[in-house]
């Protein structure tokens, strides 16, 4: 591993253990050039994901989509950074736990959806609201009639 401070190859590994995700491996290092240390994670590599969208169109699968419209659906609502980060890897976990290598982007939405509503009522509303078009407040007011009832 190449050392990011002095770009030399001379260094070594000083202690090893699990992130905090448990999905990947945290690992100090040590430069034995410029005597510095450094941290590295190795994460196993994951069969590449493709989503398919609402308009057949494939794409990558990329994380911060999800990252994205959950704090877009959370903004100025009472739920913290971890409980966000939580719940994507909750979707991501779901996700990748799939035995195909292409999955419906409804799919990840709805999964989205349903942790929101378990976290924050509006925030799920306000995904909801982008997610699946409302066209009108008669779809908002059917919407929140179904929270109401569970």
């Amino acid at each position: 591993m190449k050392c990011p401070f002095c770009g030399t190859d001379d260094t070594r590994v000083i202690d090893s253990r699990p992130a905090d995700d448990n999905t990947s491996i945290r690992r100090r290092r040590h430069c034995d050039q410029c005597h510095k240390r450094f941290t590295t994670y190795e994460k196993v590599e994951a069969v590449p994901l493709i989503v398919i969208k609402k308009d057949l169109t494939r794409e990558p699968y990329d994380r911060q989509k999800i990252e994205q419209g959950i704090v877009r659906s959370c903004h100025k609502r009472q739920v913290s950074a971890d409980d966000m980060k939580s719940l994507v890897d909750r979707v991501e976990a779901v996700i990748f736990a799939q035995e195909g290598k292409e999955i419906p982007s409804s799919y990840i939405g709805e999964l989205v959806m349903n942790g929101l509503k378990e976290v924050d009522a509006v925030a799920y509303i306000r995904f909801a609201s982008i997610y699946r078009e409302f066209n009108d407040v008669g779809t908002f007011i059917e919407e929140i009639k179904k929270i109401l009832d569970t």
